[in-house]
């Protein structure tokens, strides 16, 4: 049997395209290509996790969110000071666990989204 080996991308629809990725190029530093991505090349260490929640997770926002994307970030810390610092709506909560330390911010559309700063060596 054939088997999925990976996550190859991550889609969001938006109510208005240019101006998402605009705050995502400002915000997160994600410089859109002319056909409105961006290949992020693979890193020894790293990891995609792909995962299905119930629908009345709160892990994934308001109800009428079907996706959330987790972003690796080097220093959890600065980059929320960083959006914070920018007016963007950041949670207080900081969640520290064995496989790292997360945090949670939304974009100009209402879109929650995880940071995730790997452990140390990873």
């Amino acid at each position: 049997m054939e088997r999925v080996t990976g996550i190859g991308g991550v889609f969001l629809r938006a109510r208005d395209g240019e101006a998402l990725r605009a705050w995502y190029a400002e915000h997160l530093g994600v410089d859109m290509g002319e056909w409105g991505g961006k290949q992020f090349a693979w890193t020894p260490g790293g990891s995609t996790t792909w995962a299905i929640f119930d629908a009345d997770a709160e892990h994934l926002g308001e109800p009428t969110q079907s996706s959330m994307v987790n972003y690796r970030v080097a220093d959890l810390d600065a980059m929320l000071a960083q959006l914070r610092t920018a007016g963007v709506t950041v949670s207080d909560e900081v969640s520290d666990t064995d496989y790292g330390r997360f945090g949670w911010a939304h974009d100009i559309e209402g879109n929650k989204f995880e940071l995730w700063q790997p452990p140390a060596g990873e």
